[in-house]
Parts: C-alpha cells; structure tokens; sequence
C-alpha cells in the first residue's frame, strides 16, 4: 500500500460545498460534531483515506467483520448547504504525516470544489465546566471574516489557545491559507479529561448560524445527559461518596 491510498466511492456533483474537519482531538469536539452531522443529514460515503501512518489495525464492526483503520470523507446535504465533512477515529502518528495527510485531504476539499473550510475542535480548560457555560474561541486565516464569527458567538482571546492549533485542524488553516483557501477553526472550552458531547453542541450551534442551516440537538443532548451521570460519580468519588467505581458501560464516553 501507498504511504496514503485514496479510494473513491462515489463522485456526486456538489453545488458550493464547504469542507468540515472532525478528527480525533481533546474532548473529541470537533469528532462529535463532525459525526453528529453525517448522522442527522444521513450523509453519504465518497472517499475513504488510508495511509500508513495511522496504527497498524483494523476496526471491528458489530458483525465481527474487520476493515483497515481510515479516514472518511461524507457528503452531507444539510438544509440545502453541501457539506464535505471528513470524519474518523485517528489523526498521524507523526510530524511528517500530519503534514503529508492534511495535503491530501486539502486535495480532496479541492477536488469536490470546496471554497471554504471549517476545522472543529476542543481547547483544554483543565477543570469541569459549571453551568453550561461553553465559549467557542476562534481563529481564522482571514481577519476580514471576524465581524460575523463574533456576531455568531465565536470569541478570539489574545494568546488563545496556547501553544497554537496542532493537528490537522491547525494545519487545515496552515496549508488552507498557503493554497488561499478561507479557512476557520471553531474550538469548544472542555476540561480535556472527558469527552464532551456539551462542548461539540456549543460548536454546533456557532457553525449552524454560520452556516445558515438547522440542526437537531436531540442525539447530542442525550450523550451529555449520560456523560452528567458520569461526572457525578466521578465526583462522588474524588469527595469521598462512595459512589464505588462507574461501570464499562458508563465509562465508554471518557476519552
């Protein structure tokens, strides 16, 4: 196999698509939101990406068939808005593949016409979040967009995140920008301990209005209850409750 192999599924024709990136990253934000959108929209598979810098193995699915780790790509017809939305449960395993696969999901992005790109996120905040207060901070590759992130809910902080945008979301915005491709990240505030569907809703509900589509939260909503139910026996344990250990099942939203 090729360092990446790029298998097409299907070749639909899109009418101004817009390309979002959710790959793996802290709270599984930017993931959550990413499959949220393929889920409710009932999106179509059009490309897988292989590459060997992801691990070496194999998913297995519910009827124990097994299929070689990949990247997806999905197009998505959200309330009349073509969406490319690339998904998946890994990102590069090293410097150079970061940079090698984030060009060649670029190249696909331009290869279905996408004109603009949206890379979805988490930052750490390093403690719980009260009272739902979820900011979504921004960064964006041109400035003259500001106004209406702002007007969307997205804030921009001086020196935030620290330490800059890893990952392909940053390089989203890195190479987007050097092949003069509009690009933002929408990154949700997240403890960083826990996967968090309430931090992947607030990203949501800025990239709808930016998008001027509707989506429904109920899926979502749903997966914070459960993970609420978690926190508090995590809690209960770290106050000394005796609330014992939570279960495998409980257990699977913690990343």
């Amino acid at each position: 196999m090729d360092h990446i192999d790029i298998e097409v599924v299907a070749d639909p024709e899109l009418e101004d698509p817009v390309f979002i990136e959710g790959l793996p990253g802290v709270g599984h934000v930017g993931k959550l939101v990413a499959e949220h959108l393929v889920e409710e929209f009932d999106g179509d598979l059009v490309r897988r990406v292989y590459t060997t810098d992801f691990p070496p193995q194999v998913t297995v699915d519910d009827e124990g068939l097994a299929e070689l780790t990949h990247a997806k790509f999905h197009h998505v017809a959200a309330d009349g808005q073509d969406l490319l939305v690339l998904t998946g449960d890994h990102q590069a395993a090293s410097n150079e593949g970061h940079y090698s696969l984030t060009s060649a999901f670029l190249d696909v992005a331009e290869e279905f016409g996408c004109e603009r790109a949206f890379a979805l996120g988490g930052v750490p905040t390093g403690e719980l979040i009260e009272d739902d207060e979820y900011d979504v901070l921004g960064a964006l590759t041109d400035g003259a967009d500001r106004e209406a992130f702002e007007e969307a809910g997205v804030e921009f902080r001086e020196d935030e995140p620290a330490g800059g945008i890893v990952g392909v979301s940053g390089l989203v915005l890195g190479l987007g920008r050097r092949r003069g491709l509009p690009a933002a990240c929408l990154m949700g505030e997240t403890s960083g301990y826990l996967v968090d569907p309430k931090s992947a809703q607030a990203v949501l509900e800025v990239l709808q209005d930016l998008l001027d589509v509707e989506v429904d939260f109920s899926e979502l909503e749903e997966r914070a209850e459960e993970m609420e139910e978690v926190v508090g026996k995590i809690q209960e344990m770290q106050g000394g409750g005796g609330g014992g250990m939570p279960s495998e099942d409980e257990l699977r939203y913690i990343g």
